[in-house]
């Protein structure tokens, strides 16, 4: 998978970092993403994609990361990746580092959110960033 061409391009994405065994401050972010999947609805996969990343590759197997969305009930349209270190690292350094980054690829914006946010200021970010706002 390429991370421009076929995670970011022509999508408008919510994107949040995390680790599998991050017990602190991954899983409230996490069940944010699932608010957010929530509120999308039907939406989600085609007005918007969520993004969770991995910042442990090493320990964050695709098959763990597999189990790991499970937890919070993730439907497709909501992708956990993880890649090569190097890979990983460039990405989110591209981005803007360890926010939660929602974007509207076509249109150029793209806004930077706090991820342990109150879930109703994250939903309204994110239905700005779909109507170009």
């Amino acid at each position: 998978m390429r991370f421009y061409s076929d995670v970011l391009k022509d999508k408008v994405v919510v994107i949040n970092t995390f680790f599998v065994s991050c017990t602190s401050v991954c899983p409230p972010l996490n069940r944010n993403m699932e608010k957010v999947q929530e509120a999308l609805g039907d939406r989600l996969g085609k007005d918007a994609f969520l993004v969770s990343i991995s910042v442990d590759p090493a320990a964050d197997t695709p098959p763990r990361l597999k189990e790991y969305s499970r937890r919070f009930h993730a439907r497709p349209g909501w992708i956990f990746l993880t890649g090569k270190k190097e890979n990983v690292d460039w990405a989110l350094y591209k981005l803007g580092q360890y926010v939660m980054i929602v974007g509207n690829e076509p249109k150029g914006l793209w806004k930077k959110a706090f991820g342990l946010a109150k879930p109703e200021e994250l939903i309204q970010i994110v239905e700005d960033v779909i109507s170009d706002r």
